[in-house]
């Protein structure tokens, strides 16, 4: 909402510039744009602190993220120690390009239940 409201100022501050150009004198004029250029840029960094990749939406959803993704590799890990797997791939991800995996050594439903997760 801050951010909306800086860009939502500095589009009027814009629109009245526009209306008003032609009365301003040269000094008005620049004063105007750095001020437009200002309220702008304000709201930019306001952008780029609360969504940028070190911003605080960023932090956050990390902070809340972390612990979850520990505690399923700590399962995976644990299952995979318990069988003696060497590697397990994640077959959601499109990036490890496996094409078929058989279900007899899908440890997905254990790890769900290892999580405490009902998987039927």
């Amino acid at each position: 909402a801050e951010v909306e409201a800086l860009n939502t100022e500095a589009s009027t501050m814009y629109k009245n510039y526009q209306n008003e150009v032609v009365f301003l004198s040269q000094d008005q004029k620049k004063k105007r744009q750095e001020a437009i250029m200002a309220k702008e840029k304000q709201a930019s960094d306001l952008k780029r602190k609360y969504f940028g990749p070190e911003g605080e939406l960023f932090k956050k959803r990390t902070s809340l993220i972390t612990p979850i993704q520990d505690e399923i590799y700590n399962a995976v890990k644990d299952i995979s120690d318990q069988r003696g797997y060497s590697l397990v791939i994640d077959r959601s991800s499109n990036a490890a390009g496996i094409i078929y995996g058989s279900p007899k050594v899908d440890i997905s439903n254990e790890v769900l239940q290892k999580l405490g997760y009902s998987y039927q």
